[in-house]
């Protein structure tokens, strides 16, 4: 996503986990003085406002924002049941509210030309074999993508979400049996489907910040490789 953000003319600044920043500087390290990288828990209240300030002070407003965080305990990601309130809790706070935070600071820090919030999204409209508390978490987004887009457009933001099938990122890592998506996506979905080629939803979120899509808000765009309008496999069983 940076890659291609950058290969678009933007300034980027990438807001990791504090104890991910210094994995995140090593990832980015190609990109060396192209790239700000500052520490933020987006659950924290403080820390947002630590954000704010960063921003008002580099730039004075923002043009786009990327919401790509999710997070669900273990247990809350093995069953759906029989899991503890607070692990509910810190997956809904995670997955969902930071989403509504961003859009508070898309509202205040937006230029009078408009702005663009995209969050990333996954297939809630059915139940998973995996998956479990992250399914009515990503259900929630899509509820809450439609609000925004409702309270942020008077002020010239959009709200968009892009349903992306599965790729093997650090996040799918703590997915168990994450191997049984990318099944369901080799049989069912017509286009063929890369777990490893992450650019496909890069591109099209660079589509959604820029102004190209200026027009569009509250939308849920599929890159799944037309996996979501399929009604069943497309392969003859053992083909």
């Amino acid at each position: 996503m940076v890659e291609r953000a950058l290969r678009a003319g933007a300034e980027v600044l990438v807001a990791a986990y504090p104890r991910d920043v210094l994995r995140a500087e090593a990832a980015l390290s190609s990109f060396s003085g192209a790239v700000a990288i500052t520490a933020v828990d987006a659950t924290s209240e403080d820390d947002l406002r630590a954000l704010e300030d960063k921003l008002r002070s580099r730039w004075g407003y923002l043009d786009g924002a990327l919401h790509a965080i999710a997070f669900a305990p273990r247990a809350a990601l093995a069953g759906i049941v029989d899991v503890p309130a607070a692990d509910v809790e810190v997956a809904v706070r995670t997955s969902v509210w930071t989403y509504a935070a961003f859009g508070r600071l898309m509202h205040r820090l937006a230029p009078r030309s408009g702005a663009s919030l995209v969050g990333l999204d996954f297939d809630s409209a059915r139940a998973w074999p995996v998956y479990n508390w992250m399914g009515p978490c990503k259900a929630a987004l899509r509820s809450l993508n439609g609000y925004l887009a409702r309270d942020l457009g008077p002020a010239g933001v959009r709200a968009n979400l892009i349903a992306a099938g599965p790729l093997r990122t650090r996040a799918a890592s703590g997915i168990p049996d994450f191997e049984v998506l990318v099944e369901r996506w080799r049989c069912q979905a017509p286009l063929a489907w890369s777990p490893e080629d992450a650019s496909v939803v890069a591109d099209a979120a660079c589509f959604l910040l820029s102004d190209l899509s200026r027009a569009i808000t509250g939308e849920i765009l599929h890159v799944d490789g037309g996996f979501h309008a399929m009604a069943t496999c497309l392969e003859q069983p053992g083909g």
